[in-house]
C-alpha cells in the first residue's frame, strides 16, 4: 500500500526520492523483502495471538479517532490487534477527505506496549526481529500519513505504548498522565522505532535520560523537555477527547487538500535531503496552485485577514 503522501499521481518526481531515501520503490515502509522481511509470515503468526482490537472512527469532519482497545491488559497490543494496527492505517492512507487523527487508548489508559502473551511466544530473536520490522513499518507509516496526527495520553504510555506516542506528530497528555520507556527493566531496548524518534523529538542527551533511566514522564517534565504538546484538564475520556479534537481542530481548519499539502510539505523537509525536499515541495504546490481553495481565497482577497 502506498501511502497518500505518496501518491504518483500527486508527487510523481518525489516518489524517486523516497525510493532512494527507503531503498524501496514507492513504499513508506522501512523493510520489504530485501531486508528479509516477509509480511504474509509474520502477519500469520501475530494473528495466532488473538484480542483487542484497533477501533477507527472516519468522522466527516475529517478528524479520525484510532483508538487501541484491550483494557483488561491495560491496552497492551495483541499479535492481533499489531495486524489490524497496519490495516487501520491502511484505511487512513486511503482516506481522501481526512486531515487529521487522534490516537489514544480505551478507558482511560493509552497503551502498555506489547502483550506478554504474544511476546513470550515469539521470544527467539528471529521473530523478535521480524515483530519489530512488522511494527517499525506500520508505526513509520503511520507518522508519513498525510494527516496531521496527535497521540491523547491518558494514564499511562509504557514500552510500546511510548513508542506508539512518539510516532504522532504531536503528543497531549493528560493531567495525571505518564509516559515512560520502561524496557531497560524487560533487558530490551525500544524496538518500534521508538528510539529513533525519541531522539529526533527530545534530542539525544533527554533520550539518553529517558531509555537510560526508565524516567516517568508526567505532563509538566513533558513540556519541559519537549516530548508534550500540551496538557489536557479533562474529568472523563469523552471530555479529553473533544479537548484534544478542539486543539487538532486549530491545525486542520480549511480544506482537506491544503491540510494535507502542509504535512506532505514539513513531512519531506523533514526526513528528506533538502535538494529532494525543494523539488517534492514544488510538486506538491502545484497540486495545490490554483485549486478550489486557491481559487477562493484570491476572489475573496483573504491573504491578510
Amino acid at each position: 500500500m502506498v501511502p497518500g503522501a505518496l501518491r504518483p499521481r500527486l508527487l510523481r518526481s518525489s516518489c524517486a526520492a523516497w525510493a532512494r531515501l527507503l531503498q524501496r520503490p514507492s513504499s513508506g515502509c522501512v523493510y520489504s523483502g530485501v531486508h528479509g522481511f516477509h509480511q504474509e509470515e509474520i502477519t500469520k503468526k501475530l494473528q495466532a495471538f488473538a484480542g483487542g482490537s484497533v477501533d477507527l472512527l472516519q468522522q466527516e469532519s475529517g478528524i479520525a479517532v484510532l483508538t487501541i482497545n484491550y483494557p483488561s491488559r491495560m491496552n497492551a497490543f495483541s499479535g492481533s490487534m499489531m495486524v489490524e494496527l497496519e490495516e487501520r492505517v491502511s484505511q487512513l492512507e486511503s482516506w481522501m477527505d481526512g486531515k487529521g487523527v487522534i490516537v489514544r487508548g480505551a478507558d482511560g489508559t493509552f497503551c502498555s506496549g506489547s502483550d506478554l502473551t504474544a511476546v513470550r511466544a515469539i521470544s527467539n530473536p528471529q521473530d523478535g526481529m521480524k515483530m519489530s520490522m512488522f511494527m517499525q513499518n506500520a508505526l513509520t507509516r503511520l507518522l508519513r500519513l498525510p494527516l496531521i496526527s496527535v497521540a491523547l495520553v491518558e494514564g499511562r504510555a509504557l514500552g510500546g505504548g511510548a513508542e506508539l506516542a512518539t510516532a504522532c506528530d504531536f503528543r497531549l497528555m493528560a493531567s495525571g498522565s505518564v509516559i515512560q520507556f520502561v524496557h531497560k527493566h524487560m533487558g530490551l531496548v525500544p524496538g518500534w522505532g521508538g528510539a529513533a524518534r525519541l531522539a529526533r523529538i527530545v534530542g539525544s542527551r533527554d533520550a539518553l535520560k529517558l531509555l537510560g533511566g526508565a524516567l516517568k514522564v508526567d505532563s509538566e517534565l513533558g513540556l519541559q523537555i519537549g516530548l508534550a504538546d500540551g496538557v489536557v484538564e479533562a474529568p472523563r475520556a469523552a471530555l479529553a477527547l473533544q479537548q484534544a479534537e478542539d486543539w487538532l481542530g486549530r491545525y486542520t481548519e480549511g480544506a482537506a487538500p491544503v491540510i494535507r499539502a502542509v504535512k506532505k510539505v514539513v513531512l519531506s523537509g523533514r526526513e528528506l535531503p533538502l535538494s529532494e525536499a525543494l523539488r517534492t515541495e514544488r510538486d506538491v504546490f502545484g497540486t495545490v496552485w490554483g485549486g478550489q481553495a486557491n481559487l477562493q481565497a484570491l476572489a475573496s482577497k483573504s491573504k491578510h485577514r
